[in-house]
């Protein structure tokens, strides 16, 4: 059976506290007892990383600064050519650092609902992250090989969850 967790972060992109929330809540579908790791089960952890752009000029100018990092042999026609838009822009940032905004704030408390961190250097907010757990789902990723399904996220409906 297929089972799903989430584990909601703040804006910060930090998780939950603990005191807030008791280690069972965050399970979906009902299940409460804990699993025990069984040989061939697959352990899916399912992201949503939310950023809001507060300055576009920013952005595009870090990013193509990352892209640059990673290839020091282009001249900057050609970084300009690769990082074009905000979907290349995001990409260059994530090739680098791994997240698309690795250094969340860890101090103070995080900001109020719609407001948003406007002197970042990258020019982008974080605006929160949910983490999703999915137990034993019915077949990894590499078992797809080149031929991956059309939704990588899609929950199957054969599991339970509620």
């Amino acid at each position: 059976m297929t089972r799903w967790l989430t584990r909601p972060h703040d804006q910060r992109g930090l998780p939950r506290s603990p005191a807030r929330i008791p280690p069972l809540a965050p399970r979906l579908g009902g299940v409460d007892e804990p699993s025990s790791p069984v040989a061939g089960m697959t352990i899916s952890v399912r992201t949503r990383r939310d950023v809001v752009v507060v300055d576009p000029e920013r952005f595009m100018a870090a990013a193509r600064a990352a892209y640059r990092e990673l290839n020091p042999d282009l001249t900057d026609a050609e970084v300009a050519e690769a990082v074009a838009d905000v979907a290349d822009a995001a990409y260059a940032l994530i090739d680098r650092d791994g997240d698309l905004v690795p250094d969340p704030a860890r101090a103070g408390r995080p900001p109020l609902p719609g407001a948003r961190v406007p002197d970042r250097p990258d020019g982008l907010s974080p605006a929160g992250r949910v983490q999703e757990l999915v137990l034993d789902a019915p077949r990894p990723l590499q078992d797809y090989g080149c031929f991956l399904p059309e939704d990588v996220f899609a929950r199957s409906t054969a599991a339970h969850h509620k």
